[in-house]
Order: structure tokens, then C-alpha cells, then sequence
């Protein structure tokens, strides 16, 4: 049984996720979403949510940003989030079609993805099979993409700065050293070199063919930090070689964590690896602010050559680390019709934009 008890999002308990921040509603309801805050009661894991309403046409979706944090036993996930579900659901309008959540717990498969008897996530059927055992209504779906990462590497930077390079791999220690011998500097600045960031970001994501987000996002993060409570802070770094700017980063904190949320680099200069030596500077920031992990996010869930994320798997595992196996992403639709329509345009979005 879930209880759920309205509150200010403002009274968000500290947390190591920054996505369950009031600093983050802040910066969601500055780009239109609405947030909301929940005490969870519960005779298994308790503390808060934040929620998120976002507006698509004529309905609502209700999202659970890498939340709830606490997760139950694994066999009791499933019926954790019926439970959790259907209580939330009396509190939300009647429009809200279905809940998204981005779930920050453990993958049932975790130990066999690190221990290489499997080199990717099951297929979708499979996971919502497990995911619905012991449930009533067998109503959880798989999204169709994960809103953050399943698998994200994260390094221990709770050790001495010397742990943590010899904990790296030989290449990346050398390009990080190549990068300083060639007079590459990394420096963290203010909010007023975000345009500056964001030129690197935009010539880093049409080399890369991602969609970008537009400057009105990242205005928000920064914007939203002067009313923040103190427990978030935002990092911009910029490395530079002369008078140009080779690569950026902006690096969200929240308790002993530190996220590495977006990078860019420019398309010169590119063998002086000015961002290995922008990720070991964030580090040592990040290191010096308390943190104890610094989470470089998306990598492929193995060495898989044909993996989309393959190249920033073989980037990011040269800074050590581990990779957390998460849930990732999962809908309870509340209103069949509306989601079916939903997640067949969500598809065919998708494969437009692959195209």
C-alpha cells in the first residue's frame, strides 16, 4: 500500500539526484512544465517524488524524473509501481493519459550485463514480463526510449586525486597529459560565457546528428540557481588553447554527486584532447565540492562495436569506473486510448529522426 501526501516542491528532501531537486522543478516550470511534490507512506521504502506535468495537445503527462529514489526489493518492483501508480493517480487531473517513469533502480539484470553473460538488455516483451510479475492489472510498459540512461558510467572520485588517474586507463592519462604539455587550459566560468558554450554545443551536435536543445534550456539552468535552496550547484567549464575555445561542459551537482549533463567540443584542434583534460578538471571540482561520484552518463551496456553508443563507451571507460544498470524508463498508461495514440506517434518520431 502507497500513500501519497501533497507538498510544496520547495520542501524536497536534500538528494544525491538532482532531478528530484527543487532546483530542477524550478527549472521545469521555467520551461513550462508544472511541478508537483509528494510525501511518500509506504510499509517499504518512503521519502518524496517530484512529478512533473508536461501538456502534449489535449492531454497530460505525468513524469517521474529518476524517481522515486528509494527503490523497494527487487521481486517488489512491479507492484511498487501499481501501487505507487494507481495513489498518484488520485491526485492528478483527469486529462493525464499516462505516468512516465525514469527509474534510477538496479536492472533485474545488472549482474549479468557486468558479468558478461549478457551483452545488452533483454528485449522490451521480456522486460515488462518481469517487470509485471505479482501485479493486478499487468499494466506497465516499457517505454519506447529511456528519458535519461540505463547504462551510465560513473568513477569514484572519493579517493585521492592519484587513485583516480591510476585508476584510469594508460591512454587516457596520456591524452590528459598531452593536453596540458600543449597548453590546453580548463577553466570554470560564469553564466555569461553561455553563449560561448552554447556555439561548441551546436557545431558538436550537427558533427554528431543529435538533436540539440535550443539556448532558452540552458538559460533556465542557470537562471533558476540564484532562487535554488543551495543544496544544487551547475558548473560551466571551458578548456581553451590560445584564443580558442576547444571544448565545454556543464556538470550538475546535488549532494556528494556530480552529473556531467552536456558536452561540446569544436571541430579543430581536435588532437590536442582537450576534453579528456575538461573531464579531469570537472573531476577534481566535483572531487573538491564533496562529490564523491562523478556520473559521465550514456555508454553501450558492453564492448559491442555495433552499440550507437560504442564510441563514448570506449571514451568514458578510459576515466575507470563502473557502469550502473538501471531500470531506465517505464509508462502506467491511465488512459489506454490516449497512450496507444501516444506511443505510436512517439515511434513514428522517432524513426523519422533516425532517418
Amino acid at each position: 500500500m502507497v500513500d501519497l501526501s501533497s507538498k510544496t516542491p520547495a520542501a524536497l528532501l536534500p538528494t544525491d539526484i538532482l532531478f528530484q531537486t527543487p532546483y530542477w522543478a524550478q527549472v521545469k516550470s521555467r520551461l513550462g512544465l508544472r511541478p508537483r511534490a509528494f510525501d511518500i507512506a509506504t510499509g517499504g521504502p518512503g521519502g518524496d517524488v517530484l512529478v512533473l506535468l508536461k501538456t502534449l495537445g489535449d492531454k497530460t503527462v505525468a513524469i517521474v524524473p529518476q524517481g522515486p529514489e528509494h527503490a523497494p526489493d527487487q521481486e517488489e518492483y512491479g507492484t511498487f509501481i501499481e501501487n505507487f501508480s494507481l495513489a498518484l493517480a488520485r491526485h492528478l487531473e483527469p486529462d493525464v493519459a499516462f505516468i512516465r517513469y525514469d527509474l534510477p533502480w538496479a536492472s533485474p539484470f545488472a549482474s549479468e550485463l557486468r558479468e558478461g553473460r549478457r551483452t545488452a538488455f533483454p528485449e522490451a516483451r521480456v522486460r515488462e514480463m518481469r517487470m509485471n510479475m505479482g501485479t493486478q492489472h499487468w499494466n506497465i510498459r516499457k517505454s519506447f526510449e529511456d528519458l535519461t540512461v540505463a547504462s551510465s558510467l560513473v568513477v569514484d572520485i572519493g579517493k585521492s586525486e592519484n587513485a583516480i588517474l591510476e585508476g584510469m586507463k594508460p591512454k587516457t592519462r596520456y591524452n590528459i597529459s598531452l593536453a596540458q604539455r600543449k597548453g590546453v587550459t580548463v577553466q570554470v566560468v560564469g553564466s555569461e560565457k553561455l553563449p560561448e558554450f552554447y556555439t561548441l554545443y551546436c557545431q558538436t551536435a550537427q558533427r554528431n546528428s543529435f538533436k540539440q536543445c535550443n539556448y532558452e534550456h540552458f538559460a533556465a539552468l542557470f537562471q533558476c540557481l540564484a532562487a535554488s535552496s543551495g543544496h544544487s550547484e551547475l558548473v560551466l567549464l571551458l578548456a581553451r588553447h590560445g584564443r580558442d575555445t576547444l571544448a565545454g561542459a556543464i556538470v550538475g551537482i546535488s549532494g556528494k554527486a556530480a552529473n556531467f549533463l552536456y558536452g561540446a567540443s569544436a571541430n579543430t584542434k581536435r588532437n590536442l584532447m582537450a576534453p579528456s583534460l575538461m573531464h579531469w578538471a570537472a573531476m577534481r571540482h566535483a572531487r573538491d565540492r564533496g562529490c564523491t561520484g562523478y556520473e559521465m552518463g550514456a555508454v553501450s551496456p558492453s564492448v559491442n562495436p555495433s552499440h550507437r553508443l560504442y564510441g563514448l563507451y570506449r571514451f568514458k571507460t578510459g576515466f575507470g569506473g563502473r557502469i550502473e544498470y538501471r531500470c531506465g524508463s517505464w509508462d502506467y498508461p491511465l488512459n489506454q486510448d490516449a497512450y496507444r495514440e501516444f506511443s505510436n506517434g512517439e515511434s513514428l518520431h522517432k524513426s523519422r529522426y533516425d532517418a
